[in-house]
């Protein structure tokens, strides 16, 4: 769909809006396409106006949306403002054209519940929240049933929070095979066996000097969790190495949680657990995404259900605190009913954490490039719909949720937990909550100064082999970093002596 603006450029607005409703269109800005939106904006003294025309298949439809900036206390809460108008407007007409309302309305960012848990904030009680989700962005009852909760669990991890606190992350971008919905930065081992210890050698030197500068820095682990890829791919030794590295460049005694992703069922043994719970790891998590032999054939998995059951078995004699388990909804040869059989069988486990996510078609992933049928948009939404009606009367309430572009009926993934076991690192990076140091290839630091709004980031080389040759990359985002804190604890300090109250 071509895509014509006047009196603006947000385009990030308009194209979230774009893929909820016409999920097949692309968004474009040149030559000619017979699909077109034209989207005003235009500002009558402190009032914004905000029209759009669609033109779809042949037929068209408008819609108009206003605001009053006059309130708006600085740039950022006016531009807020201007985008919302725009996005209301397309929303509108979207919905006319279509006789369609998305699950999440007029929502198109990618943290729905921190909009609610603004509005929380600012003293509104929860009856208000909702109904301005429901009457501003015709946001569904069951979306909203899930928002919520999830802003009252941001809160109150934000109120946990010292101003010195902040997450470690280590990448480790390797895996038995690539599956075929991954876009991720990893490596399959099969092909890439022989960067694995070299590039464990380059991360362990960046562990080290990034340990100093938090010490140098002051600064304290909140969480650590090790992603990928597959941090399982690594033998237990090497695992063991590495973790025992963290603890003796980090001081994590008062992490509140130490996550690792033990991710497939066919890299997990009893010798890699035990070297996990010897490093104090209090949090494992195990992403079979289906148990359906079927599916897992045909994501490209080399393992069984069967092969899950014996790796869950290991995992709960190894006996963490915390398990999670990572389910996909919408994966190719998948259907309804196989996947409440999934989400039946992963509940059983006994785990306190379960993850739902929904199928997200990246441009780099096989799913996309081969073109491969998957379940349609209302096959999707009745997997979904299955989730809280399993979940809630076991105990489990949703604590994080966030959407992503391209996926599948605009939906969004969904974390639920017993209580007692939230697993609160989710939680600090997707409400951006503090600052998230990311280590190894492919890692992405995210600079958080919330006394002052302000959000930057850094990142890792993406691809292993040039991770291990280029050092000074590494050694330029710490520098970042550090250069990050030292304005941002000189402004605190400027701020205290002047008699104002800082975060």
């Amino acid at each position: 769909m071509k895509l014509i603006f006047t009196g603006h450029d947000y385009r990030y607005a308009v194209e979230q809006s774009l893929l909820a409703f016409f999920p097949s269109e692309r968004p474009v800005y040149e030559g000619g396409d017979p699909n077109t939106a034209q989207v005003r904006l235009t500002l009558d003294g402190q009032t914004a106006h905000a029209a759009t025309e669609l033109s779809v298949g042949g037929k068209t439809a408008g819609g108009a949306s206003r605001a009053d900036v006059s309130g708006a206390v600085d740039d950022y809460e006016r531009e807020r403002l201007l985008q919302r108008a725009v996005k209301l407007s397309f929303f509108e007409a979207a919905r006319s054209l279509t006789g369609v309302t998305p699950a999440w309305g007029a929502l198109t960012g990618i943290r729905p519940a921190k909009l609610a848990a603004g509005l929380l904030e600012e003293g509104k009680s929860e009856a208000e929240a909702d109904a301005i989700l429901r009457d501003t962005y015709f946001v569904s009852d069951s979306r909203r049933a899930l928002c919520l909760p999830c802003a009252r669990a941001g809160l109150e991890a934000r109120r946990g929070l010292e101003k010195n606190e902040i997450s470690l992350y280590i990448g480790i971008p390797f895996c038995p095979t690539r599956c075929a919905y991954c876009s991720f930065v990893s490596n399959s081992v099969e092909k890439s066996f022989h960067l694995v210890e070299p590039y464990l050698q380059a991360l362990l030197a960046e562990v080290e000097s990034a340990g100093a500068m938090v010490r140098e820095l002051g600064l304290n682990i909140r969480s650590f969790y090790m992603g990928g890829g597959t941090p399982t791919t690594l033998t237990a030794d090497q695992m063991d190495r590495l973790l025992g590295a963290v603890h003796q460049n980090f001081d994590l005694s008062s992490a509140v949680e130490l996550t690792v992703e033990a991710g497939r069922p066919d890299t997990i043994t009893a010798e890699k657990l035990a070297a996990l719970g010897q490093n104090g790891v209090n949090r494992v998590s195990v992403n079979p995404q289906s148990m359906s032999d079927r599916v897992l054939a045909a994501i490209g998995r080399r393992h069984s259900a069967d092969d899950i059951r014996a790796a869950m078995e290991l995992v709960q004699k190894a006996g963490f605190p915390h398990v999670n388990m990572d389910l996909i909804a919408g994966l190719p040869e998948d259907t309804p009913e196989q996947f409440r059989r999934t989400l039946d069988e992963a509940s059983a486990f006994g785990t306190d954490n379960i993850t739902v996510h929904t199928l997200s078609l990246k441009k780099g992933s096989r799913i996309t490039l081969e073109g491969t049928r998957i379940p349609s948009v209302e096959e999707v939404g009745e997997m979904l719909d299955y989730v809280p009606e399993k979940l809630r009367p076991m105990g489990f309430a949703p604590y994080y949720l966030y959407r992503q572009k391209y996926m599948s009926g605009s939906f969004e993934n969904v974390g639920w937990c017993r209580p007692g076991g939230t697993g609160w690192y989710n939680i600090y990076i997707m409400e951006e909550l503090h600052s998230i140091l990311s280590l190894g290839a492919g890692g992405s630091t995210k600079m958080v100064d919330p006394a002052h709004n302000r959000i930057e980031r850094v990142f890792n080389l993406k691809y292993p082999q040039e991770y291990i040759q280029r050092p000074e990359k590494i050694a330029a985002n710490q520098a970042a970093f550090r250069a990050f804190y030292l304005k941002m604890m000189e402004s605190s300090e400027r701020s205290s002596g002047n008699g104002i109250l800082t975060q």
